[in-house]
């Protein structure tokens, strides 16, 4: 059974779907763009059902959680403070962080600024990514071109009209184009287009997406958009300029990384180098999963191999 109840964290009001008795070991659940809590009623239902207390929260600008205006109230700070606040409000001292795709860089970082509070940390589709050298913006151009879609993605106003448009549609061709089966997208906005001109309107969902899905999604993307979710890519170069302190510092805590080989974040990319790299900033990366077939939506595309290999990294780990 999954609850639903609100709690004050920073000033913001933030929504939580949480499982499980509530004095189990906690697990929280951190969302990616544009997702919400329901991405993980897999692992609601899964994770709770095995005894732990598990918290997914809306995380801020997203559902039913708060938006707040500003475009700079939503860098990694701001983020990673929120996973922290969600912990004191289920009187949780340490917690098993597990991110997916833009809650990927927030559990890592969960795991890199507060590591007092982390048992254990689990990545799905993103890696860590140390500090470049150079701001992102401009490293995503000099590698993608000026069209990439996180580069789209930082005129206010512009990807926000087009993807609200039709909430529905937007999630059905970005939940489908990225899935596993098919060869990742490009994701290079024309001169003239949209995002959404690089997602083809798919002939049917995939096996892992319902039309019940996508009105769960509809829904909860009702009240803000999308604005508050492409203000964490806004805020870009505002992180890497925040976290200069932290250059070249390990992340410390038990860790696990899971990836489709059919991932956009991931495609080309040898997982064998990918993972020697992880390996130099995560001290303990106990275990490295690469998805046959499994596309970016990790834990909605294969959730019997997310939630096993959860249960077993959180069942290995010290209390």
């Amino acid at each position: 059974m999954i609850s639903h109840r609100t709690a004050d964290v920073n000033g913001l009001t933030l929504h939580l779907a949480e499982s499980g008795p509530a004095d189990g070991p906690v697990v929280l659940l951190l969302h990616g763009f544009p997702e919400c809590w329901y991405s993980w009623r897999h692992q609601l239902a899964a994770l709770g059902g095995a005894g732990f207390h598990v918290v997914a929260p809306d995380q801020r600008g997203y559902g039913r959680s708060d938006a707040p205006a500003a475009v700079d109230d939503y860098t990694i700070l701001h983020l990673v403070g929120d996973a922290v606040g969600v912990l004191d409000a289920v009187g949780a001292q340490r917690a098993v962080v597990v991110g997916h795709d833009w809650g990927a860089p927030v559990a890592w970082h969960t795991a890199l600024l507060r590591p007092d509070r982390v048992r254990g940390v689990v990545g799905l589709s993103v890696p860590f990514l140390p500090r470049s050298a150079v701001r992102p913006t401009a490293g995503l151009e000099k590698r993608f071109g000026p069209g990439y879609y996180q580069l789209y993605f930082q005129t206010p106003g512009v990807a926000d009209a087009e993807l609200a448009a039709d909430p529905r549609a937007t999630h059905r061709r970005l939940l489908s184009a990225t899935s596993g089966g098919d060869r990742p997208p490009a994701l290079a906005v024309e001169d003239g287009g949209g995002f959404l001109d690089t997602l083809p309107e798919p002939e049917r969902l995939p096996d892992w997406l319902t039309e019940a899905d996508l009105d769960a999604y509809e829904a909860e993307y009702a009240r803000h958009g999308f604005t508050g979710g492409l203000n964490w890519y806004r805020n870009l170069d505002r992180n890497w300029a925040l976290t200069a302190a932290w250059s070249g510092a390990a992340i410390t805590p038990s860790a696990l990384y899971m990836a489709g080989d059919q991932d956009v974040v991931v495609a080309g990319v040898s997982f064998d180098g990918l993972v020697s790299t992880l390996r130099r900033s995560v001290t303990d990366l106990r275990t490295a999963v690469s998805l046959p077939g499994c596309g970016h939506w990790t834990q909605q595309e294969r959730p019997a191999e997310v939630n096993q290999a959860i249960l077993d990294f959180a069942g290995r780990l010290d209390a």
